[in-house]
Parts: C-alpha cells; sequence; structure tokens
C-alpha cells in the first residue's frame, strides 16, 4: 500500500499546549524523525510555533513533513465561536505557509460527554440550536480553509459531541463534500462500538485522512464499566503500540486497499505527558509493526 506514515504530538502526550510536561516541540521532531516517521501533524494550536519559519526549518532539516493542523475546540458554543475562527485564521495560513493542505476539525471531548464516551445509549446528543451553532461554525472554518488553500475534514472523537455513527451520519448530511472531507480514526470508531474496517468501506466516499490508534481492551472494558472520563482512560493506558490491542489491523489494511486510499495516515496514541519518556519506543514499535504489515 503507497502511504506515507506519520505521528502526531499527541503520543508524547501533548493535547494542549500550555501543560507544563510537554516535551518540546523540537523533540517531537527528533523522536518522530528517528522511529522513522515520514511526516508530522502540528498538534494543538500553539504547540509549534505559529510564525512557521522556525517549523519549517526544523522540518527541512529533519526531511519531514507536517502533514495536516489541528482545531479542537469546543464548536457548540457560540461563546467561543470568535475565538475559533480567529484560530483558524491564524492556523490556516501558517498551513498555506508551510505548504501543509488539511487541517483536521474536532469538536473537542467536554464534561458532559467524557464519562460517556463509548455509552452510546447514555451519551446525550446536543440539542437542535447548539447542534446548528456547531453546523455554522465548522462550516465558517471550512470558508477560511478554503480561503488558504487548505482541506478541512471532520474528525469524530471520543467525549465529543460528533462521536457515534448517527451524530456522524447527521454531520455528513448536513455538511456536503464541497464544505468538509472525513477523518476516520481507528480507535475512535471502536471507542464508539463501530467496527474500524467496515467504517473505512462505509464512509469511503467522504474519507480524506486517517488516523490510527490501537486500544488495550482489558484497560477499555475497565474504563467503560467505571465510566471513566477519557483523558483519564488515556493515562490508564487505553491506548497501546500498534499491534498489541484489539483493532485488526489486517482488515484495516485490506479495507483500505479495497477503497483505494493512498494519502496520509497518523498514529495518534494518547498518553499522560508525564510519560513521555516512553513515546520513542512506542512509536517506533507501530512504525515497523505497520511496515511488517505492508503500510507505507
Amino acid at each position: 500500500m503507497n502511504n506515507f506514515i506519520a505521528c502526531a504530538p499527541c503520543c508524547w502526550g501533548v493535547e494542549s499546549a500550555t501543560n507544563v510536561h510537554n516535551p518540546l516541540w523540537t523533540t517531537v521532531i527528533t523522536e518522530g524523525k528517528s522511529a522513522g516517521y515520514q511526516g508530522l501533524e502540528l498538534g494543538p494550536y500553539g504547540y509549534m510555533p505559529l510564525e512557521g519559519d522556525r517549523v519549517s526549518a526544523a522540518m527541512v532539516e529533519s526531511g519531514l513533513r507536517i502533514c495536516a493542523g489541528t482545531i479542537f475546540e469546543p464548536l457548540s458554543s457560540i461563546e467561543h465561536k470568535e475565538s475559533i475562527l480567529t484560530r483558524a485564521h491564524d492556523l490556516c495560513s501558517m498551513l498555506k505557509r508551510i505548504g501543509s493542505k488539511k487541517v483536521v476539525v474536532i469538536d473537542c471531548v467536554n464534561d458532559r460527554r467524557s464519562a460517556c464516551a463509548g455509552l452510546s445509549d447514555e451519551a446525550p446528543r446536543l440539542d437542535e440550536q447548539r447542534w446548528g451553532t456547531m453546523m455554522q461554525t465548522i462550516r465558517e472554518v471550512a470558508t477560511i480553509a478554503a480561503h488558504y488553500g487548505v482541506r478541512p475534514v471532520v474528525h469524530p472523537h471520543a467525549g465529543g459531541y460528533i462521536e457515534y455513527r448517527d451524530e456522524i451520519d447527521r454531520m455528513l448530511a448536513d455538511l456536503t463534500h464541497h464544505e468538509v472531507g472525513l477523518c476516520l480514526d481507528t480507535g475512535h470508531l471502536h471507542y464508539a462500538g463501530m467496527d474500524p474496517a467496515q467504517s473505512l468501506i462505509e464512509y469511503a466516499s467522504r474519507l480524506e485522512y486517517v488516523h490510527f490508534k490501537d486500544i488495550n481492551q482489558a484497560v477499555f472494558t475497565q474504563v467503560i464499566q467505571n465510566k471513566v472520563g477519557f483523558w483519564q482512560a488515556c493515562a490508564q493506558g487505553v491506548m497501546c503500540p500498534i499491534g498489541e490491542g484489539v483493532i485488526d489491523y489486517a482488515a484495516v489494511y485490506s479495507a483500505l486497499s479495497q477503497i483505494g486510499y493512498s494519502d496520509w495516515i497518523t498514529i495518534e496514541q494518547e498518553r499522560d505527558p508525564k510519560h513521555s519518556a516512553g513515546t520513542l519506543n512506542d512509536i517506533k514499535q507501530s512504525r515497523d509493526y505497520l511496515l511488517e504489515k505492508g503500510f507505507g
């Protein structure tokens, strides 16, 4: 399979630019290269310098490419909308300057939904007004991205308001292919009770970007039973190196081959940033496993 394989700063536990335990962004680049990856995502807004020149220079030196940026925000909040759109301008402007073509749009983890991650029947849904606000915010982010020549892809995410099949289908019905593409993540699909390989096939007409992770089934069973919030579940090790978990990557390979997917695949393996010293070994293990299975 002819794919480029990248990794994301969340593999080092970087979920917020302000966490004092985050490793240096230059460490992420150095270790990503050392582990054999071809690219990186930017990570959360502001983690890598937004002016772009320093990032571009570091990437040229490493031989890596930035494959995507991320907007990870409370998209249904009207109070945050102005800030979200300002960040979208700043981020997409940077992506244009460094030659990256994708921005991943995610409704961020929130307290109301986090404990219900993986529990579709118990998870509260947005009312019509807030759903409409979220769709309009994504639509305006998409317009901004298009202005800079960047393609927005919406990422269903555990603990946010676009997580389960009904929410994915509703979002895709409300937002046209012209406006947004779809990013599917094997780990979040499993979290949502969906079959990752089959979902890649079912949503192939909108699929434009793929994230890989794997899930430790024993930990997953415990955190679901105990309604552990998503970030706490990550800290407890619900994500594991690819090949050690429950996700069938032979089936995922077959699915991506069947639909002819040939774009970037980005590894995401959330962890506590206080334990980022273990990242290099884990992401190298994941990369080696994928090479053995024919990816890349």
